[in-house]
């Protein structure tokens, strides 16, 4: 009797030692606090400006119970978004909240990563009728809402007015001044743009193409690529990318090259996205500060094109605490949050009554601008497609041959037609 005693003692200790270590260890993925406090991580590209982080700060002052971790993404979307389907793959609930490319819902949802929100949007009244139309559509897959918009995106012509009194309505015209900018010494470079092989690649050739007519895919969704429009088109940017006045290793620069090179005064004109101009505003970072002003992006033979582009915010399939995290996500893609990341970030709100905010008004001459806050959401579409990154790809490796001269404008466009056909049908 004394043994079994002594073997049951001995059990019970061990059990409770074993409770004790599981109760008192680190927290993991989906645990809450002794004092009820959820921890939730949001995933984000590179911060630029620090809006992300005093956004999460204002959320915290609201939401006591929540804590919010953030984890900062590659500035390089296409790594960004490799990264997220990998830990979406592997149904990691490492993250609750991320960010998201407009064209990447289509994906996502189609995969089963992402948590359908029309249950929270219903119970909470969101009123989606107050954001930019088309953003809030690139959030929708087969009827369902998996994304609600956080801001949107355009290409722009960001340029030194003590450099170029007026800016260029063409793209001869933008060569023009370009060529002048450089020879003259008045800055390092003429231009800059988007030249690496990623996603920002296929913006800029999208806007070019665009501009003298052409077009990826049609209305009911068939390539129509193989167009003398589009050669046209190809065959500006590639005289652009490959002129004197762009850096001779464009062929590298994403937005954060390009943006760094402008606001260190190395450059006449930039196209880039809307938070450009905040940047440039910033005396600590910027050399140029009320040096810029923007326009529209140069028109080819039909028109100025500028390519919609944007992010949102979605809630991870995975996530142990979607309640939590669509609380976040609802702050975040909302008036506060959209407010926040204009004034401070200089992105322009998919919230449209954000625009009649004093403050956002006061941020940017953009946001005042009834021509831009009309414009933005007619701005031209990639092709929203569960194939997307397929198609992206082709048109990255191509066009890239295309501007470092490995291949000419023509054979560009015709290998990139052969490829989406096999791809779409």
């Amino acid at each position: 009797m004394n043994r079994w005693k002594k073997g049951l003692a001995a059990c019970l200790i061990m059990f409770l030692v074993f409770m004790t270590a599981c109760s008192t260890g680190g927290k993991g993925e989906g645990e809450t606090s002794k004092e009820g406090k959820v921890t939730i991580v949001w995933a984000y590209g590179k911060d630029n400006t620090g809006e992300n982080k005093k956004i999460v700060e204002a959320f915290k002052k609201t939401h006591p119970n929540i804590d919010v971790k953030v984890k900062e993404m590659p500035s390089d979307t296409g790594q960004n978004h490799d990264q997220l389907v990998t830990m979406f793959s592997a149904k990691s609930s490492e993250i609750d909240v991320m960010n998201l490319d407009v064209i990447w819902p289509a994906e996502f949802a189609s995969a089963g990563y992402l948590e359908p929100l029309d249950r929270f949007i219903e119970k909470d009244k969101v009123k989606l009728d107050e954001y930019i139309p088309g953003a809030v559509e690139a959030g929708k897959v087969n009827g369902q809402q998996y994304a609600i918009p956080r801001f949107v995106d355009a290409g722009l012509l960001f340029y030194r007015k003590d450099v170029i009194s007026t800016p260029p309505k063409t793209w001869d015209e933008l060569v023009q001044k370009a060529k002048e900018a450089k020879s003259q010494g008045k800055t390092k470079f003429g231009y800059l743009m988007q030249g690496k092989q990623y996603e920002g690649l296929v913006c800029n050739f999208l806007e070019f193409i665009s501009s003298y007519g052409g077009q990826i895919l049609d209305q009911n969704g068939n390539v129509a690529i193989n167009t003398p429009e589009s050669v046209k088109g190809l065959k500006k940017m590639v005289e652009v990318a490959r002129s004197e006045f762009v850096p001779t290793n464009i062929s590298t620069f994403t937005e954060e090259e390009s943006h760094t090179a402008f606001i260190q005064g190395q450059s006449a004109m930039i196209r880039n996205w809307p938070y450009q101009y905040a940047i440039a505003q910033d005396a600590k970072q910027s050399k140029i500060v009320g040096k810029i002003d923007v326009a529209p992006l140069p028109k080819g033979d039909k028109k100025a094109a500028a390519t919609l582009g944007g992010w949102m915010a979605g809630i991870n399939k995975y996530s142990k605490h979607k309640k939590e995290a669509w609380e976040f996500l609802k702050f975040v893609a909302g008036a506060e949050g959209q407010k926040m990341s204009a004034v401070i970030g200089g992105k322009a709100p998919a919230y449209l009554p954000a625009y009649n905010d004093a403050e956002v008004q006061k941020a940017s001459p953009l946001f005042s601008n009834k021509n831009f806050v009309n414009g933005i959401s007619s701005a031209v579409p990639r092709p929203i497609s569960p194939i997307y990154p397929k198609i992206s790809d082709v048109i990255q490796i191509e066009v890239s041959k295309a501007i470092t001269g490995k291949q000419s404008a023509e054979d560009a466009i015709k290998n990139i037609d052969a490829q989406l056909k096999k791809l779409v049908k």
